[in-house]
């Protein structure tokens, strides 16, 4: 079962706190679902929805809240791409269409119609102004009409196919009163609206009321937050050790080149700290100075090689001869 079916089939059931919270969430699912069908002189109301216990939550809302009837249709529309399709619209009390003044007040009154009964292509003003509990609501509605929800193990994304730019202005707007970052975008003729940081995703779905959901989400993107650091971690320790290793064959070469310019002119504790460095060519700095007699330090051992190289480097000098970094060559140097 995919993680949007798992939030809607959640959602599907969220008791509303308040008739504001429950009217926010129908005129979200008839903003991003669907919307008026113009009949003669009055409108039709309906939604269309690819989850049935959405469609059936939308009608027991407009029954409860706005005592308003409606009918619930299985579209015919079903293909493996779209899967099944649910339409819910508006009848009156003869179970006939609804073309009366009645549908006309739902409309406006689901914010689907300004009081001039002019079509709303945003999110009607008290949605937009209900407060952070709406906003929960109203994205719960959005979700439900047409959200979606990628696996953390994946990528982070919430997302919500938009009916018009100025209902995915307004989805952005709201998420933002309760300090949630949304963004929005035009993608193949629509507009999304989208959600990509995984604390936010979690915070929103805890907003709309998909408690089970965000244990689920959030336990997945620990794991993979946990893997990604694991990963980091390990292509650093293998980088690290590419690099120690690279530095340990350059020094090596080095070592070698004072010795040819030295010959027997070096100071004994100087000469036995190059004999390991040749001896141990791939061997870091640590593993040398244990293998001295008496052990040294890391820093000890370095800092015998280092004046090693830096006595050959000021007798090539004085001499006119090539120094130890000479004898390095093109792949030794490459990072």
């Amino acid at each position: 079962m995919s993680l949007t079916l798992d939030v809607k089939n959640e959602l599907a059931c969220v008791v509303p706190a308040s008739v504001k919270e429950a009217q926010a969430e129908v005129a979200s699912i008839l903003r991003f679902a669907g919307g008026l069908q113009r009949l003669r002189s009055s409108y039709l109301v309906y939604a269309e929805l690819d989850h049935l216990a959405s469609a059936q939550r939308l009608r027991k809302l407009i029954a409860r809240y706005y005592k308003v009837e409606t009918e619930l249709i299985r579209l015919n529309q079903t293909t493996p791409e779209r899967g099944e399709r649910y339409m819910v619209r508006t009848l009156d009390s003869g179970n006939k269409l609804a073309v009366t003044v009645p549908s006309n007040l739902f409309a406006r009154q689901s914010g689907l119609l300004n009081s001039k009964d002019e079509p709303v292509l945003g999110l009607p003003k008290p949605v937009i102004w209900g407060g952070r509990t709406v906003v929960g609501a109203a994205w719960r509605g959005a979700f439900l009409a047409r959200g979606s929800l990628t696996a953390p193990e994946r990528s982070y994304a919430m997302e919500v196919t938009c009916p018009s730019e100025q209902a995915a202005v307004a989805l952005v707007g709201v998420a933002k009163s309760i300090d949630l970052t949304a963004t929005h975008r035009e993608a193949r003729r629509s507009y999304r609206v989208v959600i990509r940081d995984g604390e936010a995703i979690s915070k929103m779905l805890t907003r709309m009321g998909a408690k089970k959901t965000v244990a689920l989400w959030d336990e997945q993107r620990s794991r993979r937050e946990s893997r990604g650091t694991a990963n980091r971690l390990a292509n650093f320790d293998d980088a690290n050790l590419r690099r120690s290793a690279r530095a340990a064959v350059t020094n090596s070469a080095k070592v070698e080149r004072a010795f040819e310019i030295l010959g027997d002119d070096i100071p004994e504790n100087l000469r036995q700290a190059g004999l390991l460095r040749l001896e141990h060519k791939h061997a870091s700095l640590e593993e040398l100075g244990q293998l001295a007699t008496p052990p040294l330090t890391k820093d000890a051992i370095a800092g015998r090689i280092r004046r090693l190289l830096a006595s050959a480097d000021k007798v090539a000098h004085e001499r006119g001869m090539a120094d130890t970094s000479s004898v390095l060559t093109g792949e030794m140097l490459e990072d």
